[in-house]
């Protein structure tokens, strides 16, 4: 699995989770064979009302298909159409919540209609992706952040899989801007992903690295209280561990995201 979030938090198919602020088409997973392509998936974030960054649309090809997502609205090749839609081995469903699409050949995507994506692939494509989820070879940093001789920050990284398309007028992510030091945050982000709703996801998931994630969202909101800062990674690790099989109990309260 491979999933966005937040505040342009990035959790690749071998679970390095990084940051890239940048707000261009990019290349988020694709089947990156020099043959035959079965599938790609591109994305485009932009920053809301709010100044969150939110994903504007999601462009699917597979095989011959074109599937182009914003909220609320699915086109398949041109043509708006209504969901449940189906064709040949393809099926997208979409509710107020979220927009799903399965494609036969091994393919899952799930977006909120805001800022998380998250895209689950078969195994067969081991070792034949490329994008910001990268190469899908069951090792964390090698090949994405370290290729051969060289190494990549995550901006740098993020920057590589920009999709050039002719009359985009967008800059490149600055690849010198430092990551703030969010200490002051820990505690809270802590204790809030080790509340009791989530004692069954502690052993499955990597507690720290969405610690981490939250810090950074805390952060980046500069002590405004608003629940995009304190509740997207939370959202996430609930989804994350969902989706190891752990069972999260209710943990949004009518005062709490």
């Amino acid at each position: 699995v491979c999933s966005t979030w937040g505040n342009n938090h990035f959790k690749t198919f071998d679970g390095d989770i990084y940051q890239f602020p940048g707000i261009c088409e990019y290349n988020f997973a694709s089947d990156c064979r020099d043959t035959f392509k079965e599938f790609s998936v591109h994305i485009q974030r932009a920053l809301n009302s709010d100044n969150h960054p939110e994903i504007q649309y999601i462009l699917i090809t597979i095989k011959d298909f074109t599937v182009y997502l914003r909220p609320k609205l699915v086109v398949v090749d041109g043509r708006i159409v209504k969901t449940p839609y189906y064709s040949s081995g393809m099926l997208i469903e979409s509710n107020d919540i979220y927009t799903k699409v399965y494609a036969k050949f091994g393919l899952i995507l799930i977006w909120n209609q805001a800022d998380a994506l998250m895209v689950e692939l078969d195994s067969k494509f081991s070792n034949h992706t490329c994008g910001l989820c990268g190469d899908y070879n069951g090792v964390p940093i090698y090949n994405e952040f370290i290729n051969g001789d060289a190494s990549y920050n995550s901006i740098t990284y993020g920057n590589l899989q920009k999709v050039s398309k002719p009359n985009a007028k967008c800059e490149d992510s600055d690849e010198t801007q430092a990551v703030p030091s969010c200490n002051g945050h820990r505690d809270e982000c802590k204790r809030l992903l080790t509340s009791s709703a989530f004692d069954d996801c502690r052993l499955r998931l990597n507690l720290e690295m969405y610690i981490q994630a939250c810090m950074q969202d805390k952060c980046a909101c500069n002590g405004s209280e608003d629940s995009f800062c304190l509740c997207s990674t939370i959202s996430e690790y609930s989804r994350q561990c969902s989706h190891a099989g752990g069972r999260p109990s209710e943990w949004r309260t009518p005062y709490f995201c």
